[in-house]
């Protein structure tokens, strides 16, 4: 795939909630998962390891001060983190919480769902304060 018909080059791929020059966070629009984010490479990138060693260690950073930040607003059981790249072939991280009343929890969100079930306000609520405390977490990196 080249980068004028990416889908991560060519549309920001969520709400964005942070960003500097290697990469962008962004909320996944996904009314069943609030806090579902994306750590998305700025540029046009493959695999992880077309990125340069410091590269690597910085996008890596990223991801975990999300999963940090996701962790203490939403407080969920388990958190997801996934980069496949198999439909859009663009360096990029999934950063998912995971709550045992989630529609497909244990399995993976893209599973077949195993209940019925929407995400309480509460923690729609929450997951609205994910900017503030990534932010705090990554400052101007």
């Amino acid at each position: 795939m080249a980068p004028e018909t990416c889908e991560l080059c060519n549309n920001t791929g969520g709400t964005l909630l942070w960003q500097n020059d290697l990469c962008r966070v962004v909320a996944v629009e996904e009314p069943e998962y609030p806090g579902f984010l994306r750590v998305i490479a700025s540029r046009h990138v493959r695999e992880m390891t077309d990125l340069a060693d410091g590269e690597r260690r910085d996008l890596m950073d990223v991801v975990f001060a999300v999963e940090s930040a996701v962790r203490e607003t939403l407080q969920p059981d388990k958190m997801n983190l996934a980069s496949l790249g198999n439909m859009t072939p663009h360096v990029h991280w999934h950063v998912i919480p995971r709550f045992r009343d989630d529609r497909h929890f244990p399995g993976p969100v893209w599973s077949e769902a195993k209940r019925e079930g929407t995400p309480g306000a509460q923690r729609i609520e929450r997951a609205a304060l994910l900017q503030g405390a990534i932010a705090a977490k990554l400052g101007k990196r």
